[in-house]
């Protein structure tokens, strides 16, 4: 283990952000297996209750949107994966960005506090999502209000900070040649950030994230948001948690992954 962490990688949906994803991506294939796709519905394991939440962590979270949609199709295998792809990934891009725009989502208190706190034991920070969504809730989401709303006196924070700013480095939507769980995307933010992957963790709520992060080289933080503890384990992450709140802040700075006790 390094002497210390110098640096974090996070990811944004459902780490940092509670986002409109999942429901964009089953609701966008309910549409169209309820109209353009009718006809091969019965082809298919689709229905509206097997799109469920396992199903998205396990199957499309954390992926590009491409490979997400393409993953989607062939679990329910729907015929002619290949060449149905781009309508429902479009389909759901549209029905995201419009949930996005509606101000439908929330970022999560504890990741805000967490990483408020890492970057104020001086450590850098990157935001490294596969979403090309990922901007627009960083650009959203105020840290100053949130650090005075919860009383907490960072002198660094400026008026109007943005979460998006908070970083110093963001890759988040950037195309890869391979998309998580290879770990390219965390090995290009780390070194953006300038430092290897043994300087820093990854903080992942997908089991392809943490695979991505094991791949590289980097300490996996598991983020078990939706009771998914076994399968971020099984992903080999070096702790699970369920909030960010449970990590010992203390224990960071001798490059541990612990939880706080008490």
């Amino acid at each position: 283990m390094p002497e210390g962490f110098d640096g974090a990688i996070f990811d944004v949906d459902g780490v940092l952000v509670d986002s409109p994803h999942e429901a964009a991506w089953r609701d966008a294939m309910r549409e169209l297996m309820e109209s353009a796709w009718a006809d091969v519905r019965d082809q298919t394991s689709w229905t509206a209750d097997a799109f469920t939440a396992e199903v998205y962590q396990r199957v499309l979270s954390g992926k590009p949107r491409i490979e997400g949609a393409l993953a989607a199709l062939e679990h329910f295998g729907v015929p002619e994966p290949s060449t149905r792809v781009d309508a429902y990934a479009d389909h759901k891009q549209a029905m995201v960005v419009a949930l996005i725009e509606a101000g439908k989502f929330a970022a999560y208190p504890d990741a805000l506090r967490f990483l408020l706190a890492v970057k104020d034991a001086g450590m850098i920070v990157a935001a490294a999502s596969s979403s090309k969504n990922a901007g627009l809730f960083l650009r959203q989401i105020r840290l100053d209000a949130f650090a005075e709303q919860e009383g907490l006196s960072y002198g660094w924070i400026e008026p109007g900070l943005t979460l998006l700013e908070a970083f110093d480095v963001d890759i988040s939507g950037r195309h890869f040649e391979q998309g998580k769980p290879h770990p390219e995307i965390f090995l290009t933010a780390a070194r953006e950030l300038g430092i290897g992957s043994v300087a820093a963790f990854v903080v992942e709520d997908a089991v392809s994230g943490v695979q991505a992060a094991k791949a590289g080289g980097f300490a996996a933080l598991g983020l078990a948001r939706h009771d998914d503890e076994a399968l971020l384990a099984g992903a080999d992450a070096d702790i699970v948690v369920s909030t960010l709140d449970d990590i010992d802040l203390d224990a960071l700075s001798a490059g541990r992954l612990v939880r706080r006790v008490g």
